[in-house]
């Protein structure tokens, strides 16, 4: 068995709210897990790879991304083919990589390109990158938020919801998109207003559970999100307008919140009389209420997840380690912050084998100038190493 220590390090495991100082990982080279971590004297290993003292943490995780999308556009851009969507998408993967994200949850990919990603990613043909749980096509009503070109499948009953979800399965789906209410994006709706009912979405559910599958829904406004989680969604997307009875509901089924807080930030930062008024409407009103609601969820004990609606306008697919320090602007701790990849990879049922640095997790990490847990920034950092299964990828 040849083995890699990497010592001299400043330890964030990713579960505990400390760092270790001057501790090891020994790593797996056929397998990129971790055998070990700890202090004191080194085991022996093939490789040694001294870290000078810097900050390891776990390599952050996004669990809502839109890799085919361009974010200089106010759409998305949808309407490219099949090759600038892929080609497109690749790069986006490359950028995330290098970011520091290491796993990603896609929530709505045009033409399937996640799942045929996927596929090449596991078979060794495309490399540096970060893994992808695909969700293929997301699901939208007729003339909802969704209904785009060759981005979602269009159903208009339950009946019709649960042959979408099965074909989307068969085509290679391993998450379901959910579309419960209008976006921002898309014209002639609102967030208000809701789309998918609770039946359509209960068949989802049932149809993506029967298969040990995990249901994500948009849902911005209600009553759109109340009715996405008595349908039994596994995380509510956005989530902005999220109220008191849907926050104790929330807790009772054990449903996730993703925020996407940097995507609304990218809007109010660098949109302002780039894309049409009636978007930029929406998101400013959204604004003034997401960020209470959010720490509201939080403060009550709603799981918190870490996604970024990356390809949204302005939101490029740099920009995860963002959402850090615009989640301890809202109260939460450095530790809650940098605990959503954790709870992204319960959410994705691979805390298994991602999410924390210990024995027989995958060694993918980040290294950092600085202490997180003392300034939550850290995570910004340009120009951190960061390694997949024990590889320097960047």
């Amino acid at each position: 068995m040849s083995r890699t220590i990497f010592t001299n390090i400043n330890l964030f495991n990713g579960k505990d709210n400390e760092i270790k100082a001057d501790n090891y990982l020994l790593v797996d080279d056929k397998t990129g897990k971790i055998i070990q971590t700890g202090a004191g004297q080194l085991p022996q290993a093939d490789k040694t790879v001294d870290l000078g003292s810097k900050y390891v943490i776990p390599g952050l995780m996004n669990c809502h991304t839109h890799i085919n999308d361009d974010p200089l556009t106010y759409d998305g851009d949808p309407s490219a083919d099949v090759v600038e969507s892929t080609v497109r998408a690749v790069q986006h993967l490359h950028d995330l990589l290098k970011s520091g994200v290491t796993y990603i949850r896609e929530c709505g990919s045009t033409y399937n390109v996640d799942i045929t990603l996927t596929k090449l990613i596991r078979e060794g043909k495309l490399t540096r990158v970060p893994e992808i749980l695909p969700s293929g096509k997301a699901y939208s009503m007729t003339g909802g938020h969704g209904d785009m070109p060759n981005f979602a499948h269009l159903v208009d009953s339950p009946d019709e919801m649960r042959k979408a979800v099965r074909q989307g399965i068969k085509d290679g789906a391993e998450a379901i998109k959910l579309m419960a209410t209008g976006g921002v994006m898309t014209e002639h709706d609102a967030l208000d207003q809701p789309q998918l009912s609770e039946a359509e979405m209960h068949v989802a559910v049932e149809e993506a559970h029967h298969k040990g599958l995990i249901v994500a829904a948009h849902a911005e406004g209600n009553p759109g999100i109340l009715n996405a989680i008595k349908a039994g969604v596994d995380s509510i997307e956005h989530g902005f307008y999220v109220n008191d009875e849907e926050i104790k509901l929330m807790l009772e089924k054990g449903t996730y919140l993703t925020p996407t807080i940097v995507g609304a930030w990218a809007f109010i930062e660098y949109a302002p009389g780039k894309i049409p008024d009636w978007e930029m409407a929406k998101i400013s009103a959204a604004w003034k209420d997401l960020r209470g609601n959010i720490t509201k969820a939080k403060n009550a004990g709603v799981k918190i997840t870490l996604g970024t609606d990356a390809g949204t306008p302005f939101n490029d697919f740099t920009m995860t380690p963002q959402e850090l320090p615009l989640l301890v602007e809202q109260g939460f701790t450095n530790f809650e912050a940098l605990e959503t990849s954790l709870n992204d990879a319960k959410l994705m049922k691979i805390d298994d084998e991602y999410g924390t640095l210990e024995a027989g997790k995958y060694a993918d990490f980040l290294v950092l100038d600085k202490n997180p847990l003392a300034d939550i920034t850290a995570v910004v950092q340009k120009d951190k190493a960061v390694y997949k299964k024990g590889l320097r990828a960047y």
